[in-house]
């Protein structure tokens, strides 16, 4: 079956799996932890727990998978399951960090933003991927859902509309607010560069 997986889509792999086909499985895994992983790092901006919540999905997908349809696409429903996680995260970072958040000013946040360049190198001659990651980051929670779906996940309009439970008009809009707040996140940035 090894070299037949290539050629099967996600929705027929999870249905392989749900008949049982363990190789279907871990086909998807494959296919779908660093997507996930990546997906998750710039939603929380942290890699351990990025890793922790997909973990959590991709055994989700074990446990659950009778809960697909095919109604939805695959890529869809785990995108779905992934997100649901890390709202559900940053709900309890809020939680357990509002008292220490109000006795810092905002400059003096710590970001724990994994960057896989270590020498800094600036991304397309302007930023960093640190520099990104903290734009990212400061978009409030549906804008950088949103934005994340679209511009780095390269999911469609369509797909992200599902996952996000909301309008086709209202993920473009969430979208289009989103850049033009990061454009603006990352000009300040340059012009405290100089």
């Amino acid at each position: 079956m090894a070299n037949e997986q290539f050629t099967y889509t996600d929705e027929e792999l999870i249905r392989r799996f749900q008949e049982g086909d363990e190789q279907a499985y871990t086909e998807l895994v494959n296919r779908y932890r660093n997507k996930l992983i990546n997906f998750v790092v710039r939603f929380l901006g942290d890699i351990n727990d990025a890793e922790d919540i997909v973990q959590d999905t991709l055994l989700k997908l074990y446990t659950h998978k009778h809960f697909y349809r095919s109604i939805a696409k695959f890529s869809t429903w785990i995108y779905t399951i992934a997100s649901n996680m890390a709202k559900t995260e940053l709900r309890k970072r809020k939680r357990h960090k509002v008292s220490f958040l109000s006795q810092i000013g905002r400059e003096e946040k710590d970001y724990d933003i994994p960057t896989e360049d270590k020498s800094g190198a600036l991304i397309e001659g302007q930023y960093t991927e640190l520099e990104i990651q903290r734009a990212i980051q400061n978009l409030p929670l549906h804008f950088r859902t949103a934005v994340i779906l679209r511009d780095i996940q390269e999911l469609s309009y369509e797909e992200i509309s599902k996952i996000l439970d909301v309008p086709l008009g209202t993920v473009k809009s969430r979208i289009n607010r989103a850049r033009i707040q990061l454009q603006q996140e990352l000009k300040d940035v340059r012009k405290n560069r100089r």
